[in-house]
């Protein structure tokens, strides 16, 4: 083999030279500008020193190559030499053409460099410098909004705080939809990063070892195939245990992460150093369902606690002396203790009242806000002590109705064999369901003995099939949003749900007697739906995605409130309810202060967290009634049919 010429060489070093980038440009132009500047000054210094220039030149040199550099570097210098020799007025033009030359690639070379740097940022590659920001992992439009607009509301008392998303899009792309959905972010940052979130480097782009929590999110729908779920769980594990890496053992990380699969989480908890909370959607919305078929206006008691606007869960600790839990319940100017979280780390929601708190126990406690909550030494309001009505209600076999089918549909089924009697029946109805889904309800009806299941093949967006399943005679009419997998988007999907709550509303209408006691409850997607539902007079509903993003923005901000949820959503601990007052009373007293209601409901061994007043269940303004932690000394005049919301083992 032939060895390389010099001329190859010096063509291949010059190739590597150049292909440093701008710096070996630039390296080039200020060369030959001093190469240039150079060799004209001795040009000019010799045609003066040979006599060619004129009687108005130094023939100094230093004085030549300044001149040389005038003009260079301002060709409108070049008149200087206007009355000079022929020789010297061409070394002048030499001058002035060889600095517009290289001028000339210089603004080149900083424009596309220029250029180049502003399309590295709209990349999304520099690095982030920020400390205890929130770090959100992945994109879903949906919830990313979600979750931004809790952070904001979380982070209001907050000094300067920041969002940062790093996720497999293009940063500029995530910046224009976030300035159309979230144009006002208050006093929050939200910095955006393109880059792959199981890439260590790209976590170290983001800061990851110095965020405060991480979320990280699913890259499958809650309705994606199993398949897709399976690939969304492996990714997320892969991101957690690059998060953990680049973070370290000792420094502890809250990370939340959505994953499908249980198993999954165990897994992943057992190898990772730092604690993960797992927020699975379509379990949470489906417990969330049923328990608001139980009570009217849960689910705007939920909104309201999963939103940090309103009020909130907190955990507080304090000096609590000798002070059961149930008199610590009045010693809070703001907020309304509903547990305990003890020194030994057992979380009791809705203890004993005599239950005694202890030094290193904390308070689990809904509040306005963190800043609001104090222990005071002496109660801040006395309660009248009112007899209580003796007596439970009664529980009755129920008849419900499901329109559609989607994978939270088992759940829901399998969640009220756990609160109905033996001989309840569940109806539901599918447009042509798949074998799947067939299968699916036929497997639930053998397995629940106690309730009788029936699966009725019709088109729900009939009259005649909705008239033929006789809602207005059913306890809970639930719809189901996406029914059957066969809706492409959300937009369809709400659309087909606000059209049969139409035709159900038609039929109510017409049976005005039979419907009293008969709840509706829908699950809306997009929450612009919002009005839209309202309208079509349903009395509760839940927004899918806005409660899921809610509850993941709270686990990142404290890790415990998964644990709390997880106790509130089971049926065989204490829950929340809305319960009529007539169930406390045999006559209402004329005027009762939210005092005297949490005296009354302790009395049931509950716990008061607001009221409900039912001549308001259908006004937005004012909260669709529903006025939780009121000052202790609001005086109200109730009638029977409003309700107290009050944590409780069971509804009756």
């Amino acid at each position: 083999m032939s060895q390389p010429t010099f001329k190859q060489k010096l063509r291949y070093s010059f190739d590597n030279f150049m292909a440093r980038g701008g710096s070996s440009i630039f390296t080039i132009i200020i060369i030959a500008f001093l190469i240039g500047y150079l060799i004209i000054g001795l040009i000019r210094t010799a045609i003066i020193a040979g006599g060619a220039g004129t009687g108005d030149h130094h023939e100094g040199f230093f004085h030549q190559i300044y001149i040389a550099f005038l003009q260079m570097t301002a060709p409108g210098n070049m008149n200087q030499d206007i009355n000079s020799s022929p020789l010297l007025k061409i070394a002048t033009i030499m001058a002035g053409l060889f600095g517009i030359i290289l001028f000339s690639a210089l603004i080149g070379f900083i424009t596309t460099s220029l250029r180049a740097k502003l399309d590295e940022l709209r990349k999304g590659r520099s690095k982030v410098i920020e400390n205890e920001h929130t770090l959100i992992l992945g994109w879903n439009e949906q919830r990313v909004v979600e979750i931004i607009r809790e952070l904001v509301l979380a982070n209001e008392s907050e000094d300067n705080p920041a969002v940062v998303i790093l996720a497999d899009k293009e940063k500029e792309e995530m910046d224009d939809f976030l300035a159309l959905t979230i144009p006002d972010t208050d006093n929050t940052r939200v910095v955006t990063r393109s880059g792959i979130t199981s890439s260590q480097a790209n976590l170290k782009t983001v800061s990851a070892a110095r965020c405060r929590s991480a979320i990280i999110l699913a890259s499958a729908s809650d309705e994606a195939s199993k398949r897709d779920k399976a690939k969304s769980d492996a990714h997320s594990i892969k991101t957690i245990l690059a998060l953990t890496t680049t973070r370290g053992d000792d420094n502890e990380l809250n990370i939340v992460a959505e994953l499908f699969d249980k198993h999954h989480h165990e897994i992943i908890q057992h190898y990772s150093p730092h604690p993960i909370g797992v927020a699975n959607a379509n379990e949470i919305l489906a417990k969330i369902i049923v328990q608001t078929s139980r009570s009217i206006g849960l689910s705007v008691v939920y909104g309201e606690i999963l939103s940090f606007d309103g009020c909130e869960m907190y955990f507080c600790d304090g000096d609590w002396g000798e002070v059961t839990f149930g008199d610590a319940q009045f010693y809070f100017p703001d907020g309304v203790p509903m547990g305990i979280a003890t020194a030994d780390g057992e979380l009791l929601v809705n203890p004993p009242i005599d239950t005694k708190l202890k030094e290193g126990d904390e308070i689990l406690i809904l509040a306005e806000d963190d800043s609001t909550i104090e222990f005071l030494a002496e109660p801040v309001a006395v309660a009248n002590d009112r007899p209580l009505l003796p007596g439970r209600l009664k529980q009755t076999v129920e008849n419900e109705l499901i329109i559609g089918w989607n994978k939270k549909g088992h759940i829901i089924v399998e969640e009220y064999a756990e609160y109905v009697l033996e001989g309840s029946t569940i109806h539901i109805v599918v447009d042509s369901p798949t074998q799947a889904t067939q299968d699916e309800i036929a497997a639930l009806d053998a397995k629940l003995q106690s309730i009788n299941i029936t699966l009725i093949d019709e088109d729900p967006l009939q009259t005649e099939t909705l008239m033929a399943s006789e809602p207005s005679k059913r306890d809970n009419v639930i719809i189901l949003n996406g029914g059957d997998d066969k809706i492409g988007n959300a937009g369809e999907s709400d659309a087909q749900t606000i059209l049969i709550l139409l035709l159900l509303r038609k039929i109510f209408e017409q049976h005005p007697d039979e419907t009293i006691n008969t709840r509706l409850i829908t699950e809306v997607m997009d929450s612009s739906n919002q009005n839209l539902i309202s309208r079509a007079g349903v009395k509760d509903f839940i927004i899918s995605n806005r409660f899921i993003s809610m509850l993941i923005a709270q686990m990142s901000e404290e890790a415990r409130i998964k644990d709390v949820y997880d106790i509130l959503f089971k049926e065989d601990g204490s829950e929340i309810y809305l319960k009529p007052l007539s169930l406390y009373f045999e006559t209402i007293p004329d005027n009762m202060t939210f005092a005297d209601c949490m005296r009354i409901a302790q009395k049931r061994e509950e716990v008061c967290l607001g009221v409900k007043i039912k001549a308001d269940e259908m006004n937005k303004d004012r909260n669709f009634g529903v006025k939780l932690i009121p000052e202790k000394s609001t005086t109200y005049s109730f009638k029977p049919d409003d309700c107290l919301v009050v944590l409780s083992e069971d509804e009756t």
